[in-house]
């Protein structure tokens, strides 16, 4: 059974999930561009199989395409939850 869906349970998902493909703790935070944590296409489809098995939530292509910050990747998640 998937995770129960919070904002804050998905930024904790996101976040550390973010910091395991290498980011700077101190430097994620909602407004960060995925750019500045040096975040790639791969890393975002590692992150949205992690969604997938923690949340139930399936990210499309079209989806993560529009994603360009920590806070969109976290706002997607709980909109499809």
């Amino acid at each position: 059974m998937p995770s129960t869906i919070t904002t804050e349970a998905v930024e904790k998902t996101v976040v550390d999930a973010l910091i395991s493909f290498g980011a700077e703790p101190s430097e994620v935070a909602p407004a960060t561009e995925l750019t500045t944590l040096d975040i790639d296409s791969l890393d975002l489809a590692e992150l949205s199989q992690i969604v997938d098995d923690e949340y139930g939530v399936s990210m499309k292509s079209s989806d993560v395409s529009k994603i360009k910050t920590v806070g969109d990747i976290v706002a997607l998640i709980v909109s499809k939850g």
